[in-house]
């Protein structure tokens, strides 16, 4: 991402961290701390955790904010910078941080930091997993929901399509489309 974010909108912020053998349960500890300060800057959007599965020790945390300026507001604030000195002697190696504004966010992968796909790539996906997702969605939800008004159907499907695409399609597809994305 570019020092500015000249489009505007939502703000991903991916930190890899490799957690020290035995310390896992402190950082664990400190990971609830951090997020729980978080949480209370304005535009804060929600914090997910991907923890390592063995021998890994990487943890990704994923800091998500409504815009650049309260995205740059966490990171330059004194909670944040005191927060990070109590994870002295938990970590080991230098943090990798990636940050993700507008389309990046669906196509971001812990293990390519400051890549992303073109936008004709990702323009595309988007394209068939929003039909694809719009027209299972009205199939399923159709018969259930006809007499809500449209306002409420509408509310529903999105929100169920976001959420599908935020945590079940979107890091499924863009794994198995890797090699295509970002070759």
């Amino acid at each position: 991402m570019n020092e500015r974010n000249e489009a505007g909108g939502p703000v991903t912020i991916s930190i890899s961290r490799r957690v020290k053998p035995g310390k896992e349960q402190q950082y664990e500890q400190w990971v609830q701390g951090i997020t729980a300060e978080a949480v209370k800057f304005p535009g804060h959007m929600g914090v997910n955790v991907i923890r390592p599965t063995p021998p890994s020790t990487e943890y990704v945390t994923i800091f998500r904010f409504d815009t650049y300026e309260h995205s740059m507001d966490w990171e330059e604030s004194a909670i944040r910078a005191e927060w990070l000195a109590r994870m002295a002697g938990i970590t080991e190696g230098e943090d990798a941080v990636q940050k993700a504004t507008g389309l990046e966010f669906w196509f971001s992968l812990p293990e390519l930091p400051a890549t992303h796909p073109s936008p004709h790539k990702m323009a595309l996906v988007l394209l068939v997993v929003v039909f694809v997702l719009v027209l299972a969605i009205n199939s399923l939800l159709g018969p259930f929901v006809s007499d809500w008004s449209m306002p409420l159907r509408v509310f529903v499907a999105v929100f169920l399509q976001v959420m599908l695409m935020t945590y079940v399609v979107m890091p499924r597809v863009t794994r198995l489309l890797k090699s295509w994305l970002y070759g």
